[in-house]
């Protein structure tokens, strides 16, 4: 037994190797271990690990940023161990590989704990760049550089600074990190203590950043605000350049901070005095002023009438005779017109404008200078089915009904005889100003005709509605008989249902022209024409009959009734 302590065997050492190397599972491959500089020489760093043999590091694996190694013999330092033995009997050591195993361990812990890292931008490849995490190589894609698009990255090359892990994995030896994310936490940090110094209502100056079709970036020193296009000024601004450009340095007043989102809202117009107050005594309703038209959209118009105070003339109130059209038909941009005031809103900060209310009612011109009975003369600009219409003087259209444009023929062949274009002559039958209607004859011009309103000059104008006269019929129609009242007297129709009780009464093809009928005056037309109708005549006189002789003949039927006034009438 002692022989076996004094000379211990083969197996014996293979057991004190395997002790002082950990064991197969736990050897020294694959680990960080320490070790020791023995001998520098030819660029070479000889390091002792406690293995059978030693290893060979590049010199240029330990440089610093200064240069230099800062090795010498004696030197501890950490390596990484590929290999325990190579095919010249060496340890295959790795001080990079040594270097990366404790930054992945270090950024692991980082990563978890949410902390920001320190690393050197170094590289550029397909998508963004190479950062150098101590020894741990990262991707920075190229969105995650900054904030805004940067255009040259070579400033932040190789410049030591922080980066936010965004994700890792060792296993297959990615990271990704972003720069921008510190950025962007720094700078809310940064709002935040700017905000806090911020209260609403505060005068503020600031410096135009940027500019957009709705408004302005405003730096207040180092946070942005919005100047909104609507609170730079009063009066109308249609794009902000008319008012600010870049680079301007402008007084703004903070209207609102939003806590939540750190949003600012600026304005200047609150610096200045607002010419809406008092504008309801400046601009009394039915006041005429002048102003400049700003804005033409398909409603209407807005028109300024000073500095900050513009009101909108409707489309409805542009002209007294263009209907349907265009306002920017009527008035054009920059163009001076008249208006009148037709309601102030000040809590609203609206003013209705007129347009057509400035100038006279050309229907009331009309009236003044052509009254009824009068002749005009215009073109034709329209045939319907019922009528004429007729351009007349002061742009307003007067109309013919199809009745009153010939005697002696239908309404369907006097249309026939007009075309659009003509220039005719008629006489003024009626204005509605209101209504914007005036009513015209053309018959009445004719030789012998009655005068303007169907009243004749040889006395027919005694006519009044219930009157029982004698007709003479001028023409049978299908809808009924045009008759004439005396011998001059007015002309009139009787319809088809008025020409009696009975249906089989009621045929237009019994009668003859020039035949004489007794009729009951009905009423009068829009033209004054007076109505005529056998059937209420009929009915008047059996109404009379019976209040005559109902009484004395009590049991009497209505036909004996009815025969024995015929009997005392013939």
């Amino acid at each position: 037994m002692a022989s076996t302590a004094a000379n211990p065997t083969r197996d014996d050492f293979a057991k004190l190797l395997d002790e002082q190397l950990g064991g197969a599972e736990g050897g020294f491959e694959g680990r960080v271990v320490h070790g020791t500089v023995t001998a520098i020489e030819n660029g070479m760093a000889v390091i002792d690990v406690g293995l059978k043999s030693e290893g060979r590091i590049a010199l240029k694996e330990f440089m610093r940023g200064d240069g230099d190694h800062g090795l010498e013999v004696g030197s501890e330092v950490e390596v990484f161990v590929d290999r325990v033995e190579n095919a010249d009997g060496e340890a295959m050591l790795s001080r990079d590989r040594a270097r990366r195993e404790a930054a992945w361990d270090k950024l692991e812990s980082e990563f978890g704990e949410g902390k920001r890292v320190e690393g050197r931008i170094f590289g550029r490849v397909k998508g963004g760049f190479t950062v150098d995490l101590d020894g741990a190589v990262a991707f920075l894609p190229g969105s995650q550089v900054d904030i805004r698009p940067v255009r040259d990255v070579g400033p932040l090359m190789d410049m030591p600074q922080p980066f936010q892990i965004l994700k890792m994995d060792r296993r297959r030896g990615n990271i990704v990190v972003s720069r921008r994310a510190v950025l962007e936490e720094t700078r809310a940090e940064q709002r935040s203590e700017l905000i806090d110094k911020l209260t609403e209502g505060q005068v503020i100056d600031g410096v135009v950043k940027n500019i957009t079709d709705y408004g302005a970036f405003v730096d207040l020193g180092g946070i942005d605000g919005l100047l909104h296009v609507t609170d730079m000024s009063y009066k109308r601004v249609n794009h902000p350049s008319e008012v600010i450009n870049i680079g301007d340095t402008v007084a703004v007043q903070i209207i609102r901070i939003n806590a939540d989102t750190q949003r600012i809202s600026l304005g200047m117009k609150q610096l200045e005095s607002d010419p809406w107050e008092g504008v309801g005594a400046k601009y009394p309703v039915g006041m005429k002023v002048s102003g400049i038209v700003t804005n033409i959209t398909e409603y209407g118009a807005f028109v300024e009438l000073e500095a900050g105070i513009e009101g909108l003339v409707h489309v409805s109130e542009m002209s007294w005779t263009k209907k349907n059209v265009h306002p920017g038909k009527i008035v054009s941009t920059s163009q001076e017109v008249e208006v009148m005031v037709l309601e102030v809103d000040s809590d609203k900060r609206r003013i209705s404008l007129g347009l057509k209310q400035a100038q006279r009612n050309p229907w009331e011109e009309f009236a003044e200078a052509h009254p009824v009975g009068s002749t005009v003369e215009g073109e034709v600009k329209n045939a319907t089915e019922f009528g004429l219409f007729i351009g007349l003087p002061g742009d307003v259209d007067g109309m013919v009904h199809m009745s009153d444009i010939a005697w002696g023929i239908s309404g369907e062949d006097a249309l026939a005889l007009h075309r659009k274009g003509e220039e005719v002559q008629a006489v003024v039958l009626d204005i509605d100003i209101e209504k914007e209607r005036i009513s015209l004859g053309m018959k009445q011009l004719e030789k012998g005709a009655p005068a303007a309103g169907g009243i004749s000059t040889a006395g027919s104008g005694n006519l009044n509605r219930g009157e029982v006269v004698t007709v003479t019929v001028l023409e049978v129609r299908d809808g009924g008989l045009e008759v004439q009242a005396g011998e001059d007297g007015a002309t009139g129709f009787i319809k088809r249902s008025d020409l009696g009780r009975d249906r089989d009464e009621q045929r237009p093809d019994r009668f003859q022209t020039g035949q004489k009928i007794d009729a009951m005056v009905t009423g009068f037309d829009r033209s004054k024409k007076p109505n005529f109708s056998i059937k209420a005549r009929q009915i008047s006189e059996e109404k009379q009959a019976v209040e005559q002789y109902g009484s004395s003949a009590s049991g009497a039927s209505l036909g004996d009734i009815l025969g024995e006034a015929l009997k005392k009438q013939d």
